[in-house]
């Protein structure tokens, strides 16, 4: 495949067929963000997508079942792209159950209900959005670009298309000074967006960008590990989503953990409270990471 390094895919896609449609993110603002920094946003020629799907068809048509197609937020492909992409990869890979992207709130507050609804019917199922705080004052901060009630009006239209939603949030966006208000604000959010899969990260201050700036300058403090975890408690205790699938075992996280919620909220909050009395083993420095 052509790919344009560097690449970037959720976890959950390990084992996906990575398609590069866009180079870079059509946003590119978020203060903490280094991944697409050195590139400049462009959609690919659909000429050129269609012969990477061509070529991934002939030498793996049988083992592909999911597709991610990355880079940043391809869902801020027209309809007119879209459609021919979904087609290919239904018409190259047969056994293919699922075609997941990143997306943002403005990306979906621009498609109208029929278009994702379309998109939907064509296979695009799974949507991973980040809108790393519910706090507004957090996201101004981080410059995310959208609301928290536009983040709400734009999972409610990918839900009513069929569309499958994966949020992420950020561990100690709000810095020591929100810290406790991300958080909690975080876990509303997540209850109102209502995904069924969930995630929370950690804030990894990146040298080049923005946050590093602010960092420097004293403007910006990053809480400490006990508060990273009091914000994982918080986040928790708030997120009542219809039923999701949680995780907070990426590798930035201190306390790797996992369930669903609502049904094992107990179980994840006494965890976390013995991590926070020092009866768990957290992962050390030397094994964190982005």
């Amino acid at each position: 495949m052509r790919y344009d390094e560097p690449l970037f895919r959720p976890p959950s896609e390990a084992e996906s067929f990575i398609l590069q449609a866009t180079l870079g993110c059509s946003w590119n603002a978020c203060t903490y963000c280094a991944m697409y920094r050195d590139k400049t946003f462009r959609i690919r020629p659909l000429e050129a997508i269609l012969a990477d799907i061509s070529e991934a068809g002939l030498r793996f048509a049988g083992e592909v079942r999911h597709v991610f197609v990355a880079d940043g937020d391809p869902l801020v492909m027209g309809p007119d792209l879209w459609e021919p992409v979904l087609r290919a990869l239904a018409g190259a890979f047969p056994r293919l159950r699922r075609v997941g992207t990143y997306a943002t709130a403005r990306n979906l507050l621009e498609k109208t209900p029929g278009e994702l609804k379309r998109l939907r019917d064509l296979g695009l199922s799974l949507l991973y959005l980040g809108p790393e705080s519910g706090d507004d004052a957090t996201l101004r901060r981080i410059a995310k670009g959208a609301t928290a009630a536009e983040h709400i009006e734009a999972a409610r239209k990918a839900r009513e298309a069929g569309m499958d939603l994966s949020l992420i949030f950020l561990l100690g966006a709000g810095g020591t000074e929100r810290s406790e208000a991300h958080a909690r604000a975080s876990g509303r959010l997540a209850t109102a967006m209502d995904p069924r899969f969930l995630s929370t990260l950690t804030l990894t201050v990146v040298p080049g960008t923005p946050q590093a700036a602010l960092e420097a300058r004293g403007a910006f403090s990053l809480p400490d590990v006990r508060g990273l975890l009091s914000e994982l408690r918080w986040f928790v205790e708030e997120a009542r989503p219809t039923g999701a699938i949680f995780r907070s075992n990426h590798a930035s996280n201190y306390l790797p953990i996992g369930g669903r919620l609502p049904r094992d909220r107990d179980a994840i909050l006494a965890a976390i409270d013995a991590a926070l009395q020092g009866r768990v083993l957290l992962r050390p420095e030397w094994a964190r990471g982005l």
